[in-house]
């Protein structure tokens, strides 16, 4: 997908914006302050404390509103328990019955690369947009981007779901700014088509596993072990992983190009590969002969088949927090259940999309457990909603300037992000 830069006017724009909301919080005021009459205050710490809601109209249909609940300073030693707060609370709402632009997922050059928030939402020229996917980070120095889960851009299916029944799914189809959410499913396979013999796909864009004792190609004919076949694509990075294994590039009609014992190579922006490792090495070369037919299958919660198109997107989370109305985050006890940082994502009963960041780990704001996430979610009216990554890459920006406060300072990089592209500036 094509995205075009703004002008600068709207970057300076943003920035009075990210300032205006800023002072406010810190003077205790707001721009167009009300108090909340219609809305029921958010469901955090003790009845009766203060809170305060200010809002700016961006664009015809998207709104943003901070809400800032508890006045005082928490103690350091107290973030993860007091009931006095402080919560920064920024909340996007995008009305695609009255807008006029759409949502889309974005990531960097390449898939496996991290890039920050605002650079994301500056690079895609959009209004706003949020950190999205769980990603590599710190587990990947070379590929920190790879998304853990499921990612879709543009209709391409670039990284797949994984099994992990924490997994929940946000699929966007920016046709008609519809969202679906759920934990999807995927099956692939490559089959040579004259022989019909065919190995399943483990998984897409991600770096295989190399068996020990299986490294070299003599290794690999005898080695036991079951090893990966992976599927890369040019969006992945620079070049495949290299390493032991075997690698067979594939021209855009799915016909062999090339076969190697090792893999690493670049790929021209019609082409894919297949890696392979351990005993899977040996068997995908002898499917490799001639051309294949490679097949990829999402199926939703219900079990039925995804039709992808161009502008579908999708990007990963962890939990489901409301489904339906109802509030469905299971019991947890370790660390990611705690006070954190959160960004979410969700729907209104009427349609509208909700995108949502509360600041944590900091005494200014202390952050929300997974059930105060989910509360939250609730209270600011969402029907269905899902937990996004969090932490420190917990980030919102209004045409590439940051308006949250994240919890390590400054701003991470991340694998990808949520973004609105307003068509009024982008012709789209």
């Amino acid at each position: 997908m094509t995205f075009y830069t703004r002008s600068l006017a709207g970057v300076r724009r943003a920035g009075a914006i990210a300032a205006v909301m800023t002072a406010a919080i810190g003077l205790g005021l707001a721009p167009e302050a009300h108090a909340a009459t219609d809305t029921a205050t958010l469901p955090l710490g003790d009845d009766g404390l203060a809170e305060t809601r200010s809002s700016q109209t961006l664009s015809h249909g998207v709104t943003l509103t901070r809400i800032v609940r508890g006045t005082d300073p928490a103690a350091a030693d107290q973030i993860n328990t007091t009931t006095r707060g402080p919560w920064v609370v920024n909340v996007l709402t995008i009305d695609p019955k009255t807008t006029r632009g759409h949502l889309a997922a974005t990531y960097g050059p390449d898939l496996a690369e991290v890039e920050k928030t605002t650079d994301l939402v500056r690079a895609a020229g959009a209004l706003v947009g949020v950190n999205a996917s769980f990603f590599t980070f710190t587990a990947s120095a070379q590929y920190p981007g790879d998304p853990v889960g499921l990612g879709v851009f543009g209709g391409k299916l670039l990284s797949e779901p994984t099994g992990d029944p924490a997994e929940a799914n946000l699929v966007v189809d920016a046709r008609s700014n519809k969202v679906l959410m759920g934990r999807l499913r995927w099956t692939g396979t490559v089959q040579n088509t004259r022989t019909k013999v065919s190995l399943p796909l483990e998984f897409i864009n991600h770096p295989p596993v190399v068996p020990a004792g299986c490294g070299d190609l003599a290794q690999q004919t005898q080695c036991t072990l079951p090893g990966d076949v992976v599927r890369f694509t040019p969006e992945f990075a620079e070049a495949t992983p290299s390493g032991a294994g075997v690698e067979v590039v594939l021209d855009a009609q799915g016909c062999v190009v090339r076969t190697s014992t090792t893999r690493g190579t670049t790929l021209s922006r019609e082409q894919t590969s297949l890696q392979a490792t351990g005993r899977d090495s040996v068997a995908l070369l002898a499917v490799a002969k001639g051309c294949l037919k490679q097949t990829t299958t999402v199926l939703d919660e219900a079990g039925k088949k995804l039709r992808l198109h161009a502008g579908m997107f999708a990007v990963n989370g962890r939990y489901r927090l409301l489904a339906d109305g109802r509030i469905v985050v299971p019991a947890g006890s370790d660390s990611f259940f705690a006070r954190n940082p959160r960004t979410i994502a969700g729907t209104t009963v009427d349609g509208k999309i909700v995108l949502a960041t509360l600041d944590g780990r900091m005494t200014t704001s202390v952050g929300t457990t997974m059930d105060e996430t989910a509360a939250v979610a609730a209270a600011l009216g969402l029907h269905d909603a899902i937990n996004l990554d969090g932490g420190g890459s917990t980030a919102m920006s209004v045409e590439g300037a940051l308006v949250n406060q994240p919890s390590g300072g400054t701003e991470r990089a991340v694998g990808d992000a949520l973004v609105f592209v307003d068509s009024r500036f982008t012709g789209r």
